[in-house]
């Protein structure tokens, strides 16, 4: 019943993700850093702080009392995680909801199973979840197989968006992904799945946090999301950032306060997007409680995003007008995605 329960939060934290982004489709006449921006102040500090204040009686007295280098490296990844969130927006803005999120979050998925087991190679003696270990293991090489075959299918995607560019006229492109661009696209997700991974590290880092806050009587569900407010102040602090700059560089500070725009509206969608996206992470820390925050939690998390995502693909017509070979194309590749997932998760339960 445990592993069900976190099986179906981490479909839920899924769908959050694999969504969040349609509601910034209906923003008008605001440039994208200024609804980007908009939208991650609620993802990135005001759900956080109610999520927490709700669910984690003391949450700030946790916080303050927590070990400097703790704090230090929670927010860092967090910071670096950031920045692969904030590439992940432009991968949606060039690439489209099914290719951009397949991409990055191939990727994503990958690199949050190769990672921590090289880390320990470079910085521990001990062989337990190294990569040294993996390769003498049943299940590491499982899951080496699966990143292999995760990265096949990212080349297979790959393959198929650039069909895309070369069926489609500009106009048929725009219609459905406005600033459609294989190239550009195809770089951010790269680089937007690699730092995106550090997520999981986060959490791992901000552990404590969560031991305490569910001695202090935080139901088990909800103990992460006192790391939260950490992890996010650093995802807000890249973002905000790079925002202004863009802000300040495209002269577009007037978005906030053009009356030309439905700012009403403007600013619901933005809410309405970023509140969205924080309960991925809500409904991964309850799904987290119940399966460990492994490679089995984060795969896993990684494959229904996925799936969503390319459900709403479909939904807003990303692939229309492209011949059966470029749709086949995307399928298989979409679907090599998905089984490396599965293929991770299970040769993660073998070392368990």
């Amino acid at each position: 019943m445990q592993a069900i329960l976190g099986v179906v939060f981490h479909f839920l934290g899924g769908f959050a993700s694999g969504s969040f982004y349609i509601p910034y489709k209906k923003v008008k006449g605001w440039a994208w850093e200024s609804y980007w921006i908009t939208g991650g102040m609620f993802s990135w500090l005001i759900v956080p702080l109610v999520a927490a204040y709700l669910t984690v009686p003391g949450f700030m007295d946790i916080i303050f009392n927590t070990p400097g280098d703790t704090l230090f490296w929670t927010y860092f990844l967090g910071a670096l995680w950031g920045i692969g969130g904030l590439t992940f927006g432009l991968a949606m803005r060039y690439l489209g909801v099914s290719l951009g999120m397949s991409v990055a979050l191939g990727f994503c998925s990958a690199f949050g199973a190769l990672i921590p087991p090289i880390y320990l190679d470079m910085t521990s003696s001990d062989e337990a979840g190294s990569f040294s270990a993996m390769l003498n293991s049943t299940g590491g090489l499982i899951v080496l197989l699966g990143v292999v075959v995760c990265l096949l299918g990212i080349a297979i995607c790959g393959k198929a968006g650039m069909r895309k560019e070369k069926e489609l006229s500009t106009d048929q492109k725009q219609d459905a992904i406005q600033e459609f661009d294989i190239k550009k696209g195809l770089l951010v997700a790269v680089f937007s799945g690699i730092l995106s991974a550090c997520m999981s590290f986060a959490i791992t880092a901000g552990k404590d946090m969560a031991v305490v806050a569910e001695a202090a009587g935080a139901n088990p569900l909800f103990r992460n999301n006192v790391i939260f407010v950490v992890v996010m102040l650093g995802g807000l602090t890249t973002n905000f950032i790079w925002c202004m700059i863009l802000n300040a560089r495209n002269k577009t500070f007037t978005d906030y306060r053009n009356k030309k725009t439905p700012l009403l509206g403007n600013y619901i969608f933005s809410a309405l997007a970023g509140t969205t996206w924080f309960l991925q992470y809500f409904f991964y820390g309850m799904g987290e409680s119940k399966l460990g925050n492994g490679a089995s939690s984060w795969i896993l998390h990684m494959a229904f995003i996925i799936l969503v995502a390319n459900a709403w693909g479909v939904a807003l017509k990303e692939w229309k007008g492209v011949s059966k070979r470029t749709r086949y194309t995307i399928i298989a590749g979409i679907a090599a995605i998905i089984l490396s997932v599965v293929i991770v998760g299970y040769g993660n339960s073998l070392n368990n």
